[in-house]
């Protein structure tokens, strides 16, 4: 095979069949075949592609010359995500080189873990207690990949609260400044036999016209600038077409709670008192 780079995870015998890794070609390291540990590797799906078989089963028995070791390609692994999710599935290789390996991976049972931790401790002492007893679970390490985007989520969660708030005081005061302003209309209405709910309307279609002025707005910018954060990974969902008249729908709610305290007081004012007001 051309030489072509690729990163390289150097593994133990039982590393696939350990990480349950799906083989789709050839077979895995074993104990079987005492050359596998110096002349055979096993690649990924990637690897494969990056070598111009589009089959994967083809690069089986293919010729490989990698850093000093040489032999042939036993089997193909199915693609899976080693690094980041920001990242595309890249070309990986791994060689069998039991000396190389600086882990040692177990699985335990979710039950009792703080005991099972001490016990395995206990053995590490025995067996080599002359280094230290090191440990870290699989799912945090994955997870500290993503405490960025935890972060972001939580702090844009907290401004995007703290927006609406502000939003929301805004328009109370507007909606309570034009009450003031507009009392003895409100009397004179009501004198003329308007109900209610129609004076409730009055005042809130103005409020309503400029949350859907926003909407325009907003919904085009907010398209733009979720897609281009999304950009940031190779894997992403998509965001339907719903969220946006519904988060519309949303902003109209909140502003007809808030608006509609002010216009109600404003409408249930006795007419009397409205015409007296200066």
């Amino acid at each position: 095979m051309t030489q072509m780079g690729q990163a390289i995870f150097q593994v133990g015998l039982d590393f696939i069949t350990h990480f349950n890794m799906e083989l789709i070609a050839g077979r895995s390291y074993s104990r079987d075949f005492p050359s596998d540990s110096t002349s055979a590797l096993v690649v990924n799906e990637a690897a494969a592609k990056q070598y111009g078989y589009a089959n994967p089963a083809e690069i089986v028995g293919k010729k490989f010359d990698q850093w000093g070791r040489s032999g042939e390609v036993i089997g193909v692994v199915k693609d899976f995500n080693f690094i980041s999710l920001h990242r595309n599935i890249e070309p990986l290789t791994l060689p069998f080189e039991a000396s190389a390996s600086r882990y040692l991976s177990i699985k335990v049972k979710p039950e009792n873990v703080g005991q099972t931790v001490a016990e395995v401790e206990q053995i590490w002492k025995k067996v080599a207690p002359h280094r230290p007893f090191l440990y870290s679970f699989l799912n945090e390490d994955f997870d500290k990949q993503y405490q960025a985007d935890f972060r972001f989520r939580k702090i844009f969660s907290a401004f995007s609260i703290l927006a609406i708030l502000i939003a929301s005081l805004g328009l109370f005061g507007l909606a309570n400044y034009t009450a003031e302003i507009r009392t003895k209309e409100i009397g004179i209405r009501k004198v003329l036999g308007a109900e209610v709910s129609s004076i409730v309307a009055l005042l809130s279609k103005d409020f309503i016209k400029l949350v859907l002025v926003a909407i325009v707005i907003a919904t085009p910018l907010a398209w733009y600038v979720m897609n281009k954060w999304l950009d940031g990974f190779a894997y992403q969902v998509e965001i339907g077409w719903w969220v946006y008249p519904l988060a519309g729908i949303v902003a109209i709610v909140v502003a007809m709670a808030t608006i509609s305290s002010q216009a109600i007081r404003a409408a249930m004012l006795n007419p009397v008192d409205s015409l007296k007001s200066e």
